[in-house]
């Protein structure tokens, strides 16, 4: 099949199941001049994406791309609470937790994209037009479908008191966020030194599972469809599928597949990476075998 029409196509399918998620989070949701609000704020996540990638393509560069991405779940969850007011104490929540976890995540990726001078993810892609213009799409459907759950909360009308599992999901968020901070932080740590160049972690959390940081996105994420639950109803249910795609996306997709395959052509044959492999889980933090 022709590339392009694979892009093109990608493109497509990417506004599809926004626009999906966008009906079915609209349910039962608020409406500001006759527009769903959660219809809206998914509208803003694809247009800002498309926005940001006509500088990103006329300059050849992905050095924003991960920032222009959490500045986005920022902007949506901010301009709800504007949009609806701070009255109520779960979309404050959710958009404080949402604000903190973007911030910390897309400072870290794109200082560490600056010091690398580049993602070698787009070395091919940013050149092609459609390919480039499908990822700045997909990016606006990821930040619609993940931030989903909490999202359709925000916007319900049904308002309800925090309880336990507002509770529950604030200390999963917590977990998770710790998890993948301090993952992060011992990764970065570990490759500032000349000494590890070109060597894979397995000390700290990675002794305890080769992919914490993501264990601890996916347990956050997870916090926060428990947060929303509560309020959700009708076909606002559906936006439980955030979790469900950030597991799939961080497992299948891209993430613990993508850097499992590279692990395996650059350490496969040594004897130290295959016993870590063998000791270690692959995700949940578990005491090594």
């Amino acid at each position: 099949m022709n590339k392009n029409l694979i892009w093109i196509g990608g493109t497509i399918t990417g506004i599809a199941l926004g626009a999906g998620i966008a009906y079915a989070g609209s349910d039962n949701g608020a409406v500001v001049m006759g527009v769903p609000v959660f219809a809206l704020c998914c509208a803003v996540a694809f247009a800002v994406q498309w926005t940001l990638f006509v500088p990103a393509y006329a300059f050849q560069t992905e050095k924003y791309y991960d920032l222009a991405g959490s500045l986005t779940y920022i902007t949506v969850a901010l301009s709800t609470c504007i949009a609806l007011g701070f009255e109520n104490d779960r979309r404050i929540l959710i958009a404080g937790l949402v604000v903190i976890w973007a911030a910390r995540l897309g400072g870290f990726l794109f200082l560490r994209i600056r010091k690398a001078g580049e993602d070698r993810r787009f070395r091919s892609i940013k050149t092609d037009f459609l390919q480039f213009f499908m990822t700045w799409t997909l990016q606006g459907l990821w930040v619609s479908v993940t931030l989903a759950a909490g999202l359709a909360a925000m916007t319900a009308d049904l308002n309800l008191p925090l309880g336990i599992f507002a509770i529950i999901g604030t200390l999963m968020w917590v977990f998770g966020f710790t998890i993948e901070l301090i993952a992060d932080t011992q990764k970065s740590a570990f490759k500032a030194k000349p000494e590890n160049s070109g060597r894979f972690i397995n000390t700290g959390l990675w002794a305890w599972s080769r992919h914490p940081n993501y264990f601890g996105e996916i347990l956050l994420w997870l916090g926060i469809a428990m947060i929303a639950f509560p309020v959700l109803s009708g076909w606002q249910y559906a936006t439980l599928i955030s979790p469900i795609f950030v597991i799939v996306l961080l497992i299948k997709v891209s993430g613990v597949r993508m850097l499992e395959h590279r692990g395996h052509k650059l350490w496969g044959n040594e004897p130290e990476y295959q016993d870590y492999m063998a000791k270690t889980s692959m995700l949940v933090l578990l005491p090594p075998k």
